[in-house]
């Protein structure tokens, strides 16, 4: 169901215990973090945040997607489904960090598989996510793909993404899809 995810220049795979060093530089990196909720700076904890992810994704709790380049099998950045809402038929999203090695088109192509792995693969009609209010560029992203702001309070903006508008937005896409 989710071993094959890839898109023009990027392809995500579950990440794994052995990803910890990878995604602790990542969520301390003072230029990636500004925007994420606070990480003990151990590599212990991360291995065991990891494990215990792991029999969460075991259950389809929650999926954590390391992002890598195409071209060179380079990891570049991280992303995760959680917060999986049965009665809303909605999934959350986040965790999405991308490094400096990132290609040009990385942040739509991850998004853009983000959304077809929570609707057609896991079957959500909805995402449900926010985004923390000083990062104008994430913000603007999803209004731009057409997420409504739902509410607001002192550090986030929430959003709601329903299936049927990135079926309206895929089909200007689709190069990026692969």
């Amino acid at each position: 169901m989710l071993e094959e995810i890839t898109s023009k220049t990027i392809f995500f795979k579950l990440a794994d215990v052995d990803d910890a060093e990878f995604i602790l530089e990542l969520r301390t990196n003072a230029t990636y973090n500004k925007h994420l909720s606070i990480t003990k700076a151990s590599l212990t904890d991360q291995m065991n945040w990891l494990k215990d992810y792991k029999l969460r994704e075991k259950d389809n709790k929650e999926y954590y997607f390391i992002i890598y380049r195409k071209d060179s099998n380079e990891k570049i950045g991280t992303v995760r489904l959680y917060d999986f809402i049965d009665d809303k038929n909605s999934f959350c999203w986040g965790s999405w960090i991308l490094n400096e090695r990132k290609t040009a088109s990385s942040a739509l192509e991850s998004a853009l598989l983000v959304y077809k792995v929570g609707f057609y693969s896991l079957g959500f009609e909805q995402s449900h996510f926010d985004v923390r209010k000083d990062n104008d560029k994430v913000i603007a992203f999803h209004k731009k793909m057409g997420a409504v702001e739902t509410s607001k309070n002192d550090v986030d903006v929430f959003f709601n993404y329903t299936k049927e508008k990135f079926e309206e937005r895929i089909v200007s896409f689709k190069k990026y899809l692969g």
